[in-house]
């Protein structure tokens, strides 16, 4: 099978869409496909470039970390597009890419398939503040049943998000088929050695945050949380792996609360280098996001053996199972910060939660049994 990718961000962009991408590419070559990519010009070389086609892109100047495809110069290499005979489009992301999809679906007269990958609904008022929430929960949910049924079929990333499309009135085929984790987050990494990079003391209890630094994911409620915890344990560290566009504010933040001593940015980490020894290095991992289709980053750091404690909310319900690697937490600053404590404090406790979490990560959550599973839908949309 040969198939096409759409997507407005891919690497060198970090975020959960270009994970997902490379994740799903790796196994569906594996698997013998052939998989090419549209994806933004970031003016940086990446290194599997022989599979992507990058186009143009201006910057965006509310968004600096992202880039908006040329419409009309993705459109000239469609001679060289349909040259591909392509069985099917995957479009990932709902910007230029979207309209890009539909287009070339209808001119090489093959399906088109879209992944759900982010809920709008409570991400586009932090990027269009002058609207107000409502309105902007408004439009993101028309927009978003606009296009989910203008493709022949959805794929969702959860249940919990399939079933938010369905109350917008979308009525596409759909399938919910979660990114699964790649063999290397597996892999074992040294933890001890991470500590010591970054000047962090071996014995040091840490609660671990990572993702975009963006402000849907609520990494303020893990500051106020980190006061709680402080009370308790007093050497307690937050540390927040990642970048984006609420580092200033949480900065002030922890200043204001008087946290400088326990939270310590460390910025993005390479994936294949760095981010396991920094789940490793971890006591326990913290999430508070309500806003994940999936959440990734909950079992990656369940497959490095650190255990969760996390809101159960949207996507993330689908992931967390009490005890099942995780212990999941009310949005409740005192009990949240009570829960991570009693995992700092229980070595027996939080090492048996953090076996069954690579346990649980190992036997649910493989790449290649999602890439089979997208597979058998892509086989089902080209037979129809």
């Amino acid at each position: 099978m040969k198939i096409l990718f759409i997507s407005d961000v891919y690497f060198p962009r970090i975020n959960g869409v270009s994970t997902s991408i490379r994740t799903f590419v790796g196994q569906l070559q594996e698997l013998g496909h052939e998989v090419h990519l549209i994806a933004p010009d970031y003016g940086v070389q990446t290194e599997d470039e022989h599979w992507i086609r990058r186009i143009p892109a201006r910057t965006i100047y509310f968004d600096p970390e992202d880039r908006l495809m040329k419409y009309g110069a993705a459109l000239d290499k469609l001679m060289e597009l349909r040259a591909e005979n392509y069985d099917l489009i995957h479009i990932h992301t709902p910007f230029v890419a979207h309209y890009l999809g539909l287009k070339l679906g209808r001119l090489l007269d093959v399906p088109c398939v879209e992944t759900y990958h982010t809920f709008f609904e409570d991400y586009l008022h932090h990027y269009l503040p002058w609207i107000p929430k409502a309105m902007a929960k408004g439009l993101a949910r028309m927009v978003s049943r606009q296009q989910c049924n203008a493709v022949q079929a959805i794929v969702a990333p959860s249940r919990p998000m399939l079933d938010v499309l369905r109350q917008y009135g979308i009525n596409s085929t759909a399938e919910v088929i979660p990114t699964g984790l790649q063999p290397h987050s597996f892999a074992d990494a040294d933890g001890a050695a991470f500590r010591t990079k970054y000047g962090i003391a071996q014995g040091r209890p840490v609660a671990l945050f990572v993702g975009r630094v963006a402000f849907e994911k609520n990494i303020a409620f893990l500051v106020r949380m980190l006061t709680h915890l402080r009370q308790q344990q007093p050497d307690a560290l937050l540390v927040i792996a990642g970048e984006g566009p609420a580092e200033d504010s949480l900065h002030a933040m922890s200043k204001q609360l008087g946290l400088q001593d326990n939270i310590q940015f460390i910025g993005y980490l390479d994936r294949e280098k760095e981010l396991n020894a920094c789940y490793r290095a971890a006591d326990v991992f913290v999430f508070s996001s309500k806003t994940e289709t999936q959440g990734l980053v909950l079992l990656e750091a369940m497959a490095q053996g650190t255990p969760v404690v996390a809101l159960a909310e949207l996507g993330t319900k689908s992931i967390l199972i009490e005890g099942e690697g995780a212990s999941i937490a009310p949005e409740d600053e005192q009990v949240f910060a009570e829960k991570v404590r009693c995992l700092f404090s229980d070595e027996v406790k939080r090492k048996r939660l953090g076996e069954s979490a690579r346990q649980y990560a190992a036997k649910r959550w493989t790449s290649r049994t999602q890439a089979e599973r997208m597979l058998q839908f892509y086989e089902q949309l080209i037979s129809a």
